[in-house]
């Protein structure tokens, strides 16, 4: 009888994706129009790019916004962190990503801006030089596309009603409205129009960023029950969650949280005070691997989940939002794009909206190719 030979499982080593060079690459990205929230108005967003090269000329690509209100990030120094965490990339094998977002969370204590836009360039390294998308590295796909919201932050309710309109032909079924800038009975008032003019069955959410008192929110929430909101997000200061939880227990509609959730442990703290769900961004939670840990909290918790991009970061952030979206268990609270806000992108095709949405970008890694001719001309000057 002849010998049987058991299967051989032979491994092959992979090569090496060894990084050889890091840039920081300050960028200022002009909006379509001026965007008004609580304490800020943005019209052009700041943002620094990050670009690490392997020595076989594989090149990955990250962003992250200047977000002083919300990180405490500045452009400069978004600069100076990822300056100075670069020395402890060159020379080391990119495949090594865990290890190496390890490490230099240990040598670079918060500065989450600047390490979720190495992550991301280490993400979409990887899956160039893999040819594997991003959503592939991250777990795999629990969808394949995203129906967006769209941010309304007009001087009246008129212009919030037309662009909305606007939006609707252009495929956008989902809006949050911008408030906490104007008198309180201006943003009820507003609220109730643009519902009344979007229909009942239009998604609607608003978001305060911080903008109001304990009894200004509680006002708006009580004044707007009528307008159906899915959700009221960070009504309050992103560190009053006494006042969070009292606002909870008796607003006509489910409170956010999005400023105020950097980590796992404000994920817990306020799915405790009775929050209805957060905002989960890249740059507040430190990049793609912790904001995914945060979304899988979130379904244990029993927290609606929004998925948001700062105003206003490119297609590559945008791209790097897509994948996550599409990875978490659930984004019940809708999902915010903002390279749609740009006078310019800084990709060859940006994230387009169809029938379906914005499907996700397959591809090698982020699935989006950098023009950088754009980053170039719209680099801003050291």
């Amino acid at each position: 009888m002849e010998a049987r030979v058991s299967p051989q499982h032979h491994q092959v080593a992979r090569a090496p994706l060894l990084i050889r060079r890091v840039d920081a690459i300050p960028v200022a990205l002009p909006l379509k129009k001026p965007m008004k929230m609580a304490g800020v108005t943005i019209d052009r967003a700041h943002n620094i790019l990050v670009r690490i090269e392997a020595q076989d000329g594989t090149v990955g690509w990250g962003e992250a916004a200047a977000a002083p209100t919300m990180t405490g990030d500045t452009l400069g120094g978004l600069q100076a962190a990822v300056g100075h965490l670069a020395p402890l990339l060159i020379g080391r094998d990119a495949w090594m990503r865990r290890e190496l977002v390890r490490a230099l969370k240990h040598a670079l204590l918060g500065n989450t801006g600047a390490h979720s836009a190495i992550e991301m360039a280490l993400l979409d390294l990887a899956g160039q030089a893999a040819v594997l998308p991003v959503i592939d590295l991250i777990g795999g796909a629990a969808r394949n596309a995203v129906v967006p919201m769209w941010l309304l932050g007009n001087a009246t309710p008129e212009e919030d009603i037309a662009e909305a309109r606007l939006r609707e032909r252009e495929g956008f079924h989902f809006f949050k409205r911008k408030v906490g800038v104007k008198p309180l009975p201006a943003e009820i008032a507003g609220t109730l129009a643009v519902r009344e003019a979007l229909g009942a069955d239009v998604p609607l959410c608003a978001d305060a960023n911080g903008g109001f008192t304990l009894e200004a929110a509680r006002r708006y929430a009580e004044g707007t029950e009528a307008a159906e909101l899915k959700f009221l997000e960070q009504p309050l200061a992103h560190d009053d969650l006494d006042g969070l939880a009292a606002l909870a227990r008796v607003a006509p509609v489910p409170i956010g949280a999005d400023e105020a959730i950097h980590s796992l442990a404000d994920v817990e703290a306020h799915a405790q005070r009775g929050v209805g769900g957060v905002s989960l961004k890249l740059i507040k939670l430190g990049g793609m691997a912790a904001a995914v840990q945060a979304a899988l909290a979130c379904e244990r918790l029993g927290l609606s989940v929004n998925i948001a991009a700062k105003i206003a970061e490119s297609s590559i952030a945008s791209a790097a939002a897509m994948h996550l979206a599409c990875a978490v268990p659930a984004v019940g609270w809708g999902v915010s794009l903002t390279h749609f806000y740009l006078a310019e992108d800084l990709v060859q095709r940006p994230l387009e909206m169809s029938a379906a949405g914005v499907s996700l970008p397959f591809g090698g890694g982020l699935g989006v190719q950098v023009d950088e001719r754009a980053v170039a001309r719209l680099r801003i000057s050291e």
